[in-house]
């Protein structure tokens, strides 16, 4: 079904809604400066203005659920300003948690379609729910009471979803949890092996090998308890355990990683997960939160392309390579949340002092590992550094310009550990010394 067609007294807010988005977006593009806190305040400002409007709007009775293209466009202005608040440092707002919720209820869509799941794949998920709904619930008389309803009716559909799967395992005997939590992991590598290039055939039998083992551990075709009861949750297991013989044998028989109708898909992805996997090695230094941006929205269409959780060709048939596909686009959504989830709250502007000083601890603590200092000169270097950070400091803050970037206490009291270290060593080795 289309999108329903915006009605009157709504084209305004439409067209102030993508000048924002146009704004927002050339300020993601621009690299040859820093994100300005100032910038993204004025434009969210903006933006709660145009929320305002709406709810006024659509508080008339069936105007309520109303979904049109104002709500798509706000719904990526959202996901454009919550990826500039982690950028400047602002991880601990409200509206800088939009961007999680919509990679987390994503991701929660896609367990429940693959049914391939345990309770440890849903715990780190409920602890950021957690965290977010904590975000969500300070009392911070500064932020808007609609955007505060907007993010937790988002938050609200996350847990619900959750909640679900949780219920689902809840069929499952503890006892047999272990078992469950092997063959989730089982399944995720043979995917993984299955989405390479060339076809490891080696690896794949290995896995064969673990899942027979697990094959063997049965009674009668049943896992038993230590005292030799049947406990809840056979169906369950027996099911992932086919399911995965099942896709161990497509791979063993295929003759090409995906049809040739569904390559241009498979290319797409995988450089995007090659892309998000060196994001993960070298995010502290390189990361702008907005570059995710452009993977979100990529993987969302490629994700809406699928029709009743397969990808089609023009013949309207689901041609071969479906698990790959599914692995990569949800290897693409994980990869993702843990970068968002990794954000810190210092802002881009003074991550290079950071990363200097999360350096400096890291030798300091080394040294003090390997035993201490030899002499004073083996903290020259160290001290040096040190006086060069805290040089940077006007009145006891980080500026850029004539801003005070966030993340000013992050970085203070690492500045304060690094010269606690420094003491630390001195006094350990002139006691050293002197014990000598």
């Amino acid at each position: 079904m289309g999108t329903p067609t915006v009605p009157a007294n709504e084209t305004a807010i439409l067209q102030r809604l993508v000048t924002i988005r146009e704004r927002l977006t050339a300020i993601k593009q621009d690299r040859s400066t820093y994100i300005k806190s100032s910038d993204i305040s004025s434009l969210y400002d903006q933006l709660i203005a145009e929320v305002r409007k709406i709810n006024h709007i659509r508080e008339q009775p069936g105007l309520r659920d109303e979904q049109n293209r104002v709500d798509v466009v706000l719904d990526d202005v959202f996901q454009l300003l919550s990826l500039s608040l982690l950028t400047i440092g602002l991880t601990r707002t409200a509206p800088a948690t939009y961007a999680s919720l919509t990679t987390v209820k994503r991701l929660l869509d896609h367990l429940h379609e693959s049914r391939v799941y345990s309770e440890n794949d849903l715990k780190p998920i409920q602890d950021r729910l957690n965290e977010i709904k904590g975000i969500i619930e300070r009392d911070d008389p500064t932020e808007s009471s609609e955007i505060i309803q907007l993010i937790r009716a988002k938050a609200s559909v996350c847990e619900h979803s959750l909640r679900e799967l949780f219920d689902s395992l809840a069929v499952v005997s503890p006892e047999l949890a272990p078992i469950l939590q092997k063959l989730v992991s089982i399944r995720r590598q043979i995917v993984s092996v299955g989405s390479m290039p060339k076809l490891h055939m080696s690896e794949l039998k290995k896995l064969q090998e673990e899942l027979r083992n697990i094959e063997n551990q049965r009674v009668d075709g049943n896992f038993l308890s230590p005292d030799g009861n049947i406990p809840d949750g056979q169906n369950v297991l027996n099911g992932l355990l086919e399911e995965c013989h099942n896709v161990l044998n497509d791979f063993f028989a295929r003759k090409e990683l995906v049809a040739d109708s569904l390559r241009p898909i498979y290319d797409q992805l995988v450089e995007m997960k090659n892309q998000l996997e060196g994001m993960m090695l070298t995010h502290r230094w390189t990361l702008r939160e907005t570059d995710l941006y452009n993977y979100q929205q990529k993987l969302q269409a490629i994700d809406d392309m699928r029709v009743n959780g397969s990808f089609l060709d023009e013949d309207g048939t689901a041609p071969e390579g479906q698990a790959v596909l599914l692995y990569l686009l949800r290897r693409c959504y994980a990869l993702i949340y843990r970068l968002l989830v990794s954000s810190e709250p210092v802002s881009e502007a003074l991550m290079p002092i950071q990363n200097q000083l999360s350096t400096v601890r890291k030798c300091l603590m080394e040294v003090k590992r390997m035993g201490g200092l030899s002499s004073t000169r083996e903290l020259y270097p160290y001290q040096m550094k040190l006086a060069s950070i805290d040089n940077l400091r006007v009145d006891g803050k980080f500026m850029i310009g004539n801003a005070i970037p966030e993340g000013q206490g992050l970085l203070n009291a690492l500045l304060a550990e690094c010269f606690d270290l420094c003491h630390e060593l001195r006094v350990e080795m002139e006691e050293d010394q002197a014990d000598d």
